[in-house]
């Protein structure tokens, strides 16, 4: 059991599978702070000092000052700018994974075209004839 495990492990998809998933959740993370502690102050600044990790409704009808409140005292919250905050992560994310792929697939090699075929069949007798032929070998029709 121990061989076949380390032969899964060994092959190069899974390698590369578990690599992308390791480097994936570390952008993930850059991501993610680059937009709450980078995007979303400067958005929150132009549209008037709003911090949108701190935007929610109370669902029990009462007012708490932030969400730290709301949360300390039990309340059912929903919490529509920590929504925003995720939704531009993973814009941004998109967006960087369609860049990437972008030029992954701009810098492999074009496959070539494949060639004419050497022969085609005889319309008249289904036999393959040469491409180039004028008339068919087999029953003398003119193509």
């Amino acid at each position: 059991m121990f061989q076949e495990f380390k032969k899964f492990i060994m092959r190069g998809n899974v390698l590369d599978l578990a690599i992308g998933v390791i480097i994936g959740a570390a952008f993930g993370k850059i991501v993610a702070s680059m937009v709450n502690d980078i995007l979303m102050p400067v958005i929150g600044m132009v549209t008037g000092k709003v911090d949108f990790s701190n935007l929610f409704v109370a669902l029990n009808g009462q007012h708490y000052d932030t969400l730290a409140d709301a949360k300390k005292a039990a309340a059912p919250t929903i919490n529509y700018g920590v929504f925003v905050n995720t939704v531009i992560e993973f814009l941004i994310i998109a967006f960087v994974i369609f860049i990437i792929v972008k030029q992954v697939n701009r810098f492999k090699k074009a496959e070539e075209p494949a060639p004419a075929p050497a022969t085609k069949d005889c319309p008249f007798c289904a036999t393959a004839i040469p491409a180039g032929a004028k008339r068919c070998p087999n029953c003398t029709s003119t193509l």
